[in-house]
């Protein structure tokens, strides 16, 4: 959108904090090189447009804005004069990507001072060639040092989940170790009673119901429902009586393992009535080494299952062989996320995982809004660690008109208001020296707002703190096409 051009004035020019210390030669030279203009209510530029000039208000009110999915929220509403905004790091060239950063937007008549960005930019470096040089110094140096301790936030990251990892892989590892061990000991008997039981004078019938009764065992061991400890400790008691009865040896030993695989009485009964009474104390062993290598197989099962989960979290939390950019499925990265943090998150806080699974899934650059939910989680648990240690975790998704909602909410002793306004600010940090670096919620508000064109905010009382991330539902126009994920 174009002004009406008008005259320019030096003085007035000149009036304006920006330019107040100029002789008047260079205000000349300004008011040459650029021109006024006033505007009617409307917009001026468009955020993401080619940066081409640089605006100064000489009157009236501007509105500045971001652009969050098809909504653009307001950022700055200001009626001071000489305020500016627009191509304000022309300076830098090439170097930079020359776009404007924020929409702007007047609501009434408004006058600004107008100059094009290659002649803002010569005039910068003519005129304040040292300012120039500390300006630059200034903004790679700031995006240097931030590149690199971003990278060390992400490898004290990586290793605080590698440790987690380890612990969790750990777990169920040793115990398919141990429970393979006890395996290979209860086969070795299994065989070794079978072959006592062949050996002995038992009729062919009486051998072949034994090996259906096993079968019916083993089937019935998968089939076990659980029992509460009071209904286990009362049906292991009534076993341990039957076995007593029926002189099986070590029957306080073996009652456990069949309460445990599902066996009752009337089970019991049914092995009783089918086999002879001299080969029932041989059967029931054998009936139990075949209910504990039913049990470690299970064990077994489980183990490696967790293992496989923990492999399988950690592929989709790493992204690997996905591609950066595609539609994904929040639940599925919170899930992995939450996962691999559990270790650190611990025992003594509780999870609560409030989703909406009818929410669709959104255009996202996956690896790295699961960096966003790694300093968010970390920051809750280290809330709550910091009250006490206990306390609750909650993340809970939801639709918020065309956005995605993902919000953290922990029960903390909260943020306080005097530096709220401040926990995004790079290396800013309340946590002791050596444990924060202070650029978490940077970084996280950078892949949010700069790469996903969301918005992430905190609303935070004592007790009831939430970060929330927005998210588009839409691809912005100036992404690819993301991939649909396989």
């Amino acid at each position: 959108m174009s002004g009406r051009q008008m005259p320019c004035n030096p003085q007035e020019i000149g009036s304006l904090f920006l330019f107040e210390r100029l002789t008047p030669e260079q205000l000349g030279r300004l008011c040459a090189a650029g021109r006024v203009e006033r505007y009617e209510a409307g917009p001026v530029y468009t955020e993401g447009d080619p940066a081409t000039c640089f605006y100064v208000m000489i009157e009236g009110t501007v509105v500045l804005s971001r652009r969050v999915g098809a909504d653009d929220v307001e950022v700055t509403r200001t009626s001071q004069s000489g305020v500016y905004a627009g191509a304000m790091q022309a300076y830098l060239g090439d170097r930079v990507r020359q776009v404007y950063n924020n929409s702007m937007r007047v609501t009434g008549p408004t006058r600004f001072f107008i100059l094009p960005a290659d002649t803002f930019a010569s005039i910068m470096q003519e005129w304040f060639p040292m300012a120039v040089h500390l300006l630059e110094g200034l903004f790679f140096g700031s995006k240097t040092t931030q590149r690199m301790i971003g990278q060390r936030e992400r490898l004290l990251a990586l290793g605080s989940l590698s440790a987690g990892l380890t612990h969790e892989l750990n777990n169920p590892a040793a115990a398919a170790v141990r429970a393979t061990s006890s395996l290979r000991e209860r086969v070795a008997k299994m065989r070794h009673k079978l072959r006592v039981i062949s050996a002995g004078p038992y009729p062919r019938e009486a051998l072949a119901n034994l090996i259906e009764i096993q079968e019916r065992t083993a089937e019935r061991v998968a089939k076990a429902p659980a029992l509460s400890p009071l209904e286990a400790a009362d049906r292991e008691d009534a076993v341990g009586d039957w076995l007593e009865e029926h002189a099986i040896p070590d029957g306080w030993r073996i009652a456990p393992t069949f309460v445990q695989a599902g066996l009752d009485l009337d089970w019991l009964d049914q092995i009783a009535a089918a086999v002879d009474e001299e080969i029932l104390p041989g059967a029931i062993g054998w009936l139990n080494y075949t209910v504990e290598t039913e049990l470690l197989m299970d064990e077994i099962l489980d183990s490696t299952t967790r293992i496989s989960h923990l492999v399988d979290a950690a592929k989709q939390y790493s992204q690997l062989d996905r591609a950066p950019y595609r539609m994904a499925d929040v639940h599925e990265l919170l899930d992995s996320t939450l996962l691999m943090l559990s270790a650190k998150i611990g025992p003594q806080i509780k999870v609560v995982k409030d989703y909406d699974r009818t929410l669709p899934k959104v255009p996202a650059y996956p690896a790295e809004l699961n960096q966003v939910w790694t300093n968010l989680i970390d920051n809750a648990v280290s809330a709550i660690n910091s009250d006490g240690g206990e306390g609750a975790l909650t993340v809970r998704t939801a639709r918020d008109r065309e956005c995605l909602l993902v919000e953290f909410r922990d029960t903390g002793p909260g943020v306080p208001p005097e530096i709220r306004d401040r926990i995004f600010d790079p290396f800013f940090t309340t946590k002791p020296v050596g444990e924060g670096t202070g650029l978490g919620l940077d970084i996280s508000w950078r892949i949010v707002v700069n790469k996903h064109h969301g918005t992430l905010q905190v609303e935070s009382v004592p007790g009831d703190t939430r970060f929330q991330v927005l998210l588009p539902l839409t691809a912005t126009e100036d992404e690819t096409a993301p991939e649909e994920s396989a």
